[in-house]
């Protein structure tokens, strides 16, 4: 089915754009700041298809949401409906129906063919609507063609612009899927490292928070008197302890017995034993440019992502190795 030719206008074909990737930020608002910062630098009004991949409470609908202020989800990854889903609905000679529609492709899956899916998406298409497709890689290869532009959301959020020759989605799920349990990992160990500062050290928690790759960033005005060794001793005694993690309530966490506030409440693990060689860097690190003391966390091992196989173009594909 052919995309009208008032639509065929490629970015590709002047933007060198092969993939970029950004820190993917623990918060519901951070992660809206950095949204709308992606949305003005590679959105076109003519990108009608948008795949967006990652696992669960990798935050692809705040992610969105934050492209896309104002859409009506139809589904999250809770497993909620929140609305039917109208772009089965949709007639073309309709002066009031929608012009943006999303899905998410492995709920859909659930209740409709996978042919009805690819109708649907393809009839939008065809009359210049926008279609924003959650879990993209899972109806990409019946799709039989890519999208305009791709978001992949891991320990970072992967923005890629793909050509004929990719990259493709399962090359970005695969360094997505690899990477989500180190920004879960890090963003529980942040949490528990704040509440001790607060209840042991009597520091609250900092508003001023950055990130760091396998690891977090807390920042202070003034140096703290704080002992880093022992607090690393608190943190993993918690770590032992293997205490449950998980929402409760609207912004609120549970770490245990305890609650706290967070805006990210479904970015972390089941529970604290899942966090993997936690440690504090011994020091406060001093930033001169915005004259910070910085406390940084780190979890898991160094290990390669597969950044460098997104774009890569084998000329050899039978000895190409399957993404993990």
């Amino acid at each position: 089915m052919q995309v009208p030719s008032i639509f065929s206008f490629n970015p590709s074909q002047i933007d060198t754009l092969l993939y970029a990737t950004y820190y993917a930020p623990r918060g519901r608002y951070r992660l809206y700041m950095l949204a709308a910062e992606l949305a003005h630098r590679y959105l076109y009004p003519t990108d009608l298809l948008i795949g967006v991949i990652g696992g669960e409470g990798a935050g692809k609908s705040t992610l969105i949401k934050g492209l896309f202020p104002g859409l009506e989800l139809t589904n999250d990854d809770e497993g909620v409906n929140l609305r039917p889903t109208p772009i089965y609905d949709f007639r073309p000679g309709d002066f009031f129906a929608p012009h943006t529609f999303h899905l998410d492709v492995r709920f859909e899956l659930a209740f409709h063919q996978q042919f009805e899916i690819i109708e649907a998406i393809q009839t939008a298409l065809l009359h210049g609507r926008r279609v924003i497709i959650e879990h993209f890689d899972l109806i990409y290869e019946a799709l039989g063609h890519n999208a305009h532009l791709l978001f992949g959301v891991g320990e970072e959020v992967i923005v890629a612009r793909p050509t004929i020759f990719g990259p493709e989605p399962a090359r970005i799920k695969a360094v997505v899927d690899r990477t989500i349990r180190f920004r879960l990992m890090a963003h529980s160990a942040e949490d528990i490292t704040s509440h001790i500062l607060a209840t042991d050290y009597h520091y609250q928690r900092p508003v001023l928070h950055s990130d760091v790759k396998h690891g977090f960033v807390i920042k202070f005005p003034e140096k703290p008197e704080i002992d880093l060794a022992e607090l690393e001793k608190k943190v993993l005694a918690v770590i032992a302890q293997d205490v449950p993690i998980g929402p409760s309530g609207e912004n609120r966490l549970r770490i245990g017995d305890w609650e706290m506030v967070c805006t990210g409440p479904r970015t972390h693990i089941k529970s604290s034993g899942q966090i993997e060689n936690f440690r504090l860097i011994k020091e406060f690190i001093f930033d001169p440019l915005h004259k910070e003391y910085l406390l940084v966390g780190m979890v898991g091992h160094r290990e390669a992502a597969g950044l460098e196989d997104i774009g890569y173009i084998s000329d050899h594909p039978e000895h190409e190795e399957t993404p993990r």
